[in-house]
């Protein structure tokens, strides 16, 4: 089974990221963070060339239910959505919760998770559309 949802797209990642932020709030989540790794390993005096963007997403009431259940599980939160470059074109990718807390053994999530994952995935296609 894939752990990663994954889409490819012809926008640039700046522009990807504006729209990325945009369709997470039209889907209750909210951009917590953004690390940009190419300039953040750059502050650190190591070379990395290809545009690469995290951004740390989180729906507040979900991401309670999922720590009130197994505080554990907050070691895999937020949720995160990269967009990078690879091979001339732009990519955007998240690990599908599904299987993150299915690694925790969490069977009384999977409805929390499986919503999450619709969610996560919508975002991802509204903003590559």
């Amino acid at each position: 089974m894939d752990i990663l949802y994954v889409k490819e797209t012809t926008i640039p990642v700046d522009e990807m990221g504006a729209r990325l932020e945009s369709a997470a709030r039209n889907h209750q989540f909210g951009v917590l963070h953004v690390t940009d790794l190419r300039e953040k390993m750059h502050s650190k005096g190591v070379e990395f060339s290809p545009a690469c963007k995290v951004f740390d997403v989180c729906n507040p009431r979900r991401a309670k239910e999922v720590l009130e259940s197994k505080l554990e599980i907050s070691t895999a939160l937020p949720c995160r959505i990269s967009v990078y470059e690879e091979g001339g074109k732009t990519k955007v990718s998240t690990l599908l919760p599904t299987q993150v807390l299915g690694m925790f053994g969490a069977k009384d999530l999977d409805i929390v998770a499986q919503s999450v994952e619709s969610d996560l995935i919508a975002i991802i296609d509204e903003a590559t559309a």
